[in-house]
């Protein structure tokens, strides 16, 4: 197959949409709809349904279904879908399987959370996924500093629609070497910290980033993703100290409220509910006024 088209929407800014719920918590797919169309209209060409930021973990099996079907609807050419499967490997390869019947062009297989990983065992099962899936593109997602470029090599070479990795391990230097190990220029490299990464895993061989924030101002993202493209630097961290508070917010006490924060950002701008599903909860009032300023700042 030729994934030349998938591995360009991937050097890109990846959208991991926030996943909506009515007033009596369900998946708000209207909601869910409009959100997708804003990042569309945006600009956005890679979005990730069921992610983190869409709280892959919180949804049942229906619901990370639906949030597929309705993400490849709206889509409808206009962006490459890769969604997060994950769980155990028989779930995962489930779930890919109903991403390719849906019309999905790539899946991203969330690291998985088994307590005990060996090496050849990653690898096991990301070709189990792999292999179940041959016509799309396969994006593993990895935050385990301990996985070797050696190990991302072998999967390479064993599973060739293996074309990306979004690497999340905050180590710059890491990332670095276990990209040269594993082969710079045979995956491409998603910065999987998003926009306050993005900066320094570019100036190493990143070409893409995920994106929370994008949720909330897409022209934010890709002025970063502009000016990091262009080799300014200077220009991108402009960027950085805008959204600096913001993303610190996101990432307090380990990131309690990664989605909690950007829910609210769309709330104060009557876009969907502040409402996440635990172990997440919406933010105190206090804190609710200050991203609601941030935002209003940005002029979105």
């Amino acid at each position: 197959m030729d994934y030349s088209p998938l591995r360009t929407a991937l050097a890109d800014v990846v959208a991991i949409p926030v996943t909506p719920y009515d007033a009596d918590g369900a998946v708000d797919g209207a909601a869910y709809r409009a959100l997708l169309r804003r990042l569309l209209d945006g600009g956005v060409k890679a979005v990730t349904p069921n992610g983190n930021t869409g709280e892959f973990y919180a949804l049942t099996l229906e619901e990370r279904r639906l949030v597929t079907e309705l993400t490849v609807e709206e889509a409808a050419g206009r962006a490459a879908v890769l969604v997060g499967v994950g769980h155990d490997a028989a779930t995962a390869v489930e779930a890919a399987r109903h991403a390719r019947a849906a019309g999905a062009d790539m899946v991203m297989v969330h690291q998985p959370v088994h307590p005990y990983v060996a090496q050849d065992g990653w690898i096991d099962y990301h070709r189990t996924i792999a292999e179940a899936v041959p016509e799309l593109g396969v994006v593993p997602y990895l935050r385990n500093p301990l996985i070797e470029g050696a190990a991302i090599a072998r999967l390479g070479e064993e599973c060739p629609q293996v074309i990306g990795v979004k690497y999340a391990v905050h180590d710059a230097t890491r990332f670095a070497a276990v990209a040269r190990d594993a082969g710079l220029d045979r995956f491409v490299w998603v910065a999987g910290l998003a926009e306050l990464y993005a900066p320094s895993y570019w100036a190493v061989g990143a070409t893409g980033f995920t994106s929370g924030l994008v949720n909330v101002a897409p022209n934010v993202s890709l002025n970063m993703l502009g000016a990091l493209r262009a080799g300014d630097y200077p220009g991108a961290m402009k960027v950085w100290e805008q959204i600096r508070r913001f993303e610190d917010l996101r990432a307090e006490r380990q990131s309690a409220n990664n989605v909690t924060v950007v829910k609210e950002a769309l709330a104060a701008m009557g876009l969907c509910r502040r409402d996440v599903r635990a172990p997440s909860k919406p933010l105190p009032e206090p804190r609710r006024a200050e991203v609601a300023a941030i935002v209003e700042g940005w002029s979105v």
